[in-house]
């Protein structure tokens, strides 16, 4: 059996990660009569660690109804956190706690037959999740270079209450496009979308519409964390990603994907390696004499707008590669239809026309007969980068609080106009290969992508 790590970072990372477990179990007693805890499940407990400067959010796991999941032995934490600032993170705590962390790490790998992934969580926006979370990943990959290093992001919205993210978001970024094999960017915005879309349905008041009981992407209720916190909502939409990219290391099923595959498949540049989440369905329907919906229109929805989780449309954007994770009963004869059917309102790169990768697992998420998580390599991913440039630049112009992170030893101007720097190049690239859509390569060689 192939374990992963989960690394989580910073108050946002830890969150979600304690999301991620309590639902996963919900998950596991589910499909499991004799108990919660089987083997499966075990093993990616026994491989987890935790990161945090502030000992709070931890804490709060440690003393709530996760305490007997995790251990001392797989804490990192401190008292005084990184004050929202990037260069805290990176240049001052990545050091002081580089030993600990190697040596955490280690251990977790200790307990894996065939290491095959490290997941990490965290925040784009902060300190300690921004810069430790990318000291770590660079960590990562020094001490253990043939592991796939896959990292979920979260973005702040344009609104941040933090008026230095966009520093902390652009030097975070430049460690994510160096060291990373496969990033995950989710925005705040679009979960707060997908909650306001489920919320509308959930008080449409119409007979028909009513949404069976924990059914929905933004629910935690059914795990063992008890009462919902703030955040919650939106942390189990990105915890429910998890699940499915996971699901395939968890359950059985008819075709499984190795998590190495993600990147190997899917990243044909190594810089371009931003893939768009969508999940689909975000609730199921109560009633039961509703005929369950089509099953075709969860393999549309996953290429609508509204079920990303960035800002973006894919549909009308160029597909380097694409691969689509289902759950359930759903067969292989009804993927490759849908394949079929959707390949023509999607534009892929001219080399890589048949660049899909798909994944079969038996076992849907609690409460669904089915669910269906794609990942994109796609250029819709730039107006995100464009945007988060544009708001980087409108400080930086004004060098509006950068003595905040010019007094930390070993960060100079260079830090932020290389981290800009390196942002443009990501997104001239994506300008050059959105240029070729509208070209035809009819001689060009493709590239067979394996299902």
């Amino acid at each position: 059996m192939t374990q992963s790590i989960i690394v989580q970072v910073g108050q946002c990372g830890n969150q979600v990660g304690c999301r991620f477990w309590d639902l996963a179990l919900r998950e596991h007693a589910h499909i499991n009569t004799k108990g919660v805890y089987d083997e499966a499940l075990s093993s990616f407990f026994r491989n987890a660690v935790l990161i945090d400067m502030e000992e709070g959010v931890v804490n709060e796991i440690l003393q709530g109804p996760l305490r007997d999941v995790f251990d001392s032995t797989q804490l990192v934490t401190d008292v005084s956190g990184s004050g929202n600032n990037w260069a805290v993170g990176h240049k001052v705590y990545g050091p002081a706690c580089r030993d600990h962390v190697v040596e955490k790490v280690r251990r977790a790998a200790e307990h894996c037959d065939s290491l095959q992934c490290f997941f990490l969580i965290h925040s784009m926006g902060g300190g300690t999740g921004s810069g430790l979370g990318t000291h770590v990943l660079s960590l990562l990959e020094d001490e253990f270079p043939e592991v796939c290093r896959i990292v979920t992001s979260v973005y702040p919205s344009a609104e941040d209450d933090v008026i230095t993210s966009p520093y902390n978001s652009v030097l975070a970024m430049r460690e994510l496009t160096e060291h990373a094999d496969c990033v995950l960017p989710v925005e705040n915005q679009s979960l707060v979308d997908i909650i306001n879309k489920i919320q509308q349905m959930a008080h449409s008041g119409k007979p028909s519409q009513v949404i069976r009981k924990e059914s929905t992407l933004i629910s935690g209720r059914g795990g063992v964390g008890g009462t919902e916190k703030p955040f919650d909502a939106m942390n189990n939409i990105i915890a429910n990603l998890l699940l499915n990219l996971t699901s395939s290391a968890r359950f059985e099923g008819s075709l499984n994907m190795d998590l190495n595959e993600i990147a190997m498949n899917l990243v044909p540049f190594p810089r371009l390696h931003y893939l768009v989440s969508s999940l689909t369905p975000l609730y199921t329907l109560a009633d039961v004499n509703i005929p369950v919906r089509r099953l075709d229109q969860m393999f549309t929805d996953a290429f609508s707008k509204d079920h990303q989780l960035i800002q973006a449309d894919p549909k009308h954007s160029l597909y380097l590669a694409c691969a689509l994770v289902v759950r359930g009963n759903v067969q292989v004869s009804d993927l490759r239809r849908n394949i079929e059917r959707l390949k023509p309102s999607l534009s892929f790169v001219s080399w890589n026309q048949e660049g899909w990768k798909t994944s079969l697992c038996s076992v849907p998420p609690v409460g669904h007969s089915h669910s269906l998580l794609a990942l994109a390599n796609n250029t819709c991913v730039k107006p995100t980068f464009t945007e988060l440039r544009d708001r980087f630049m409108k400080l930086y112009r004004k060098k509006a609080h950068l003595h905040h992170y010019l007094h930390v030893g070993g960060m100079e101007h260079a830090c932020f106009s290389e981290a800009v720097t390196s942002l443009s190049s990501l997104i001239e690239e994506y300008d050059q290969l959105e240029s070729t859509k509208s070209l035809l390569w009819s001689d060009a060689p493709r590239l067979q992508v394996a299902t």
